[in-house]
Order: C-alpha cells, then structure tokens, then sequence
C-alpha cells in the first residue's frame, strides 16, 4: 500500500530531513523555495501568450544573447523566492554576471543556489517544453569571493534538479541518493511523488544531437553518427536541453552536444547546465562526459563532466550524457 499513499515534495523532503536526526531544516527551506518557484513559473509560462510575455525582453544577457521577455520575469521569481532563505549564502543566475551574495557564512549562510532560469526560451513562441536547472553546493567560508565560492566541480554537488514545463509540469530532484520524480497537480497546488529511484535504461538506440551543424563537428562525432545510422538508431531532437535530456532519462539514449569549429570547448555552460544534469544522470545509472577540441577538428580528451574544475562562472562545455553503453558507444568513435 506504501507504493499507493499520496506525497508531495515537501513531504519527502521532510521525510528525507528526518531520517538524519543531525539536520537543521536550512536545506528544506531552499527546496521549499526552488518549488514555490516552479509553481509561479509554471503559471507564468501557461499564460504566456494571453499575459503577452512572449518574445524578446530587449536586452542581452551576459552571453550576448537576446533575453526573452520570460527569461526576465523567470529570473525575478528565482531570486524572489530564493532572496529571504536564511540558509543561502551566495546565488548565480545565468542571467547574471556576477554571483550576489545574500549573507556570509557567520550570518548562517551554508549554501549557494545557481540555476538557470529558464532554458530553452526561445521555443517559448512555438509553446515547446522549456525548463529551470539548478544546482546547490555548500558555500566554504576558506575560500574568498563569491566567484571562487561558486567555482566548485561538479561532483561537490549537494542537490541538483531541472523543473519541466511541458504537457506536465515535472520536477526532477536528486540530492545525492538516487533520483526522485515529481509531478505538479494543478487542482492542489502540490508536486506529487509519481517515481522513487528513477532508474534509467541501460541502453536505447536514440540519439539527440543538431545534425544540422554536422559539418563542424570533430570527425569522431561525425564516425559516431554513421556507426548509428548503420545500426538503425532513431534521432529525437528537440532543441530544448531539459526536454531532450528528459527524454533521455526515461527512454534511454544519448544526449549530444559536441564542440564545433566556432566553439571548440561546447557551447551548453558547465556551471548552469552540464553540471546538474550530469548529477542527475549518474544518480540515475547513466554517464555524462565532456570532450575538448582545440583545433576545431580533432578530440583532444574526454573527461567526466563533475570532474572539471570550473574556470569562471560562465564556462562552456561540450556534453555527452545518457545510458551508459551509449554515451560510451560515442567514446569510443572519438
């Protein structure tokens, strides 16, 4: 019957807070936060059109690139809901810059919150399914500055996440022991546990890269994709990270986004995007690596994604994340 019995996110949180009688309740608080969020965002983007809040905000954001009108909006609801937690020492945005500091570490200040806010937002217009990915780390008070703070590996990660807003509003959680998936309920308000220990499949013969762009990947990529096209693998592609690696999670396959001739590190950022997702990939079994390409041509190096010591901030990565037996499958063409 246990498998049966309703819970929402703050339940199994706090179920989680109990089985380690030690807790404070300051990590709660800051999941609390990410999910009131969610539900705010949620509503936000169902309402886009009728609200008209779609399209260009504009401005630019740190990355040069165009901000759309809900990029805005979704990064205020962040930082609104996430500003009054007691806990949080230090958050990055995307969106920003530079990291802003809350509170020190002798003002309670424990962790640090970067996210962003809305990936994908520019198939907003076309009503495809976008999303928010966050990341939590401990804030440590021996080191100076909130860059350097923030600019920890990925595999020092106490909690990472993405919320999806698709046909369902879907809230994936790992906080280090295994993946938990949540759905929202729109007629009370609550994300509900729908899958404990979301395991993903060990193989799936479907990859999701841009082959558009074909012509400027390394040649590894390039002998990868025809060793699939010879084994009758599908390609699913949606152009929006947290749909695609979504899909990735619960069909099996790859996630690929290599560097190209125009960007030899990747494109996707490390901190905001490439670190939580690889999280959540292990934790569900898979694998997530990234390559370099210092000429535009060739592989130089692959490496584990949560391995990378960040550089800055806003660090760009190449990504190859999903089943195991695939993401290794492209290893090896490379």
């Amino acid at each position: 019957m246990a498998d049966h019995n309703l819970l929402s996110l703050e339940s199994h949180i706090l179920r989680e807070e109990a089985a380690h009688p030690g807790s404070s309740g300051d990590f709660t608080w800051i999941l609390s936060a990410l999910s009131l969020a969610a539900k705010v965002i949620a509503a936000k983007v169902r309402r886009a059109r009728i609200e008209d809040v779609l399209g260009t905000h504009g401005g630019t954001n740190v990355h040069g690139e165009a901000q759309q009108k809900l990029d805005v909006l979704a990064n205020e609801v962040l930082m609104a809901c996430l500003g009054d937690r007691p806990s949080l020492s230090v958050v990055a945005s995307e969106e920003h810059e530079e990291p802003t500091i809350l509170r020190l570490e002798g003002d309670g200040g424990k962790y640090c919150v970067i996210f962003d806010p809305l990936d994908g937002s520019s198939n907003l217009d076309v009503s495809v399914g976008v999303g928010t990915i966050f990341s939590i780390i401990r804030n440590d008070p021996g080191i100076p500055g909130a860059m350097e703070t923030v600019c920890q590996p990925g595999r020092t990660q106490v909690a990472a996440g993405y919320i999806l807003y698709g046909s369902s509003v879907v809230f994936v959680l790992t906080t280090g022991n295994g993946v938990d998936m949540f759905v929202l309920d729109q007629s009370i308000g609550a994300f509900i546990l729908v899958k404990k220990g979301l395991s993903m499949p060990a193989t799936g013969k479907t990859y999701s890269i841009n082959e558009a762009y074909r012509s400027t990947f390394p040649s590894g990529y390039n002998a990868y994709l025809d060793w699939a096209h010879g084994r009758g693998y599908s390609s699913r592609y949606i152009g929006s990270m947290v749909a695609d690696v979504h899909r990735t999670l619960l069909k099996g396959g790859v996630f690929i986004y290599p560097p190209t001739r125009k960007n030899p590190e990747g494109k996707l950022r490390l901190m905001y995007e490439a670190n939580p997702m690889a999280m959540l990939i292990e934790q569900a079994g898979g694998k997530a690596v990234a390559s370099s390409a210092t000429n535009g041509d060739g592989v130089d190096s692959v490496q584990r994604i949560l391995d990378i010591q960040p550089r800055t901030i806003h660090q760009r990565t190449s990504v190859i994340l999903g089943s195991a037996s695939e993401v290794e499958a492209v290893v090896q063409c490379l």
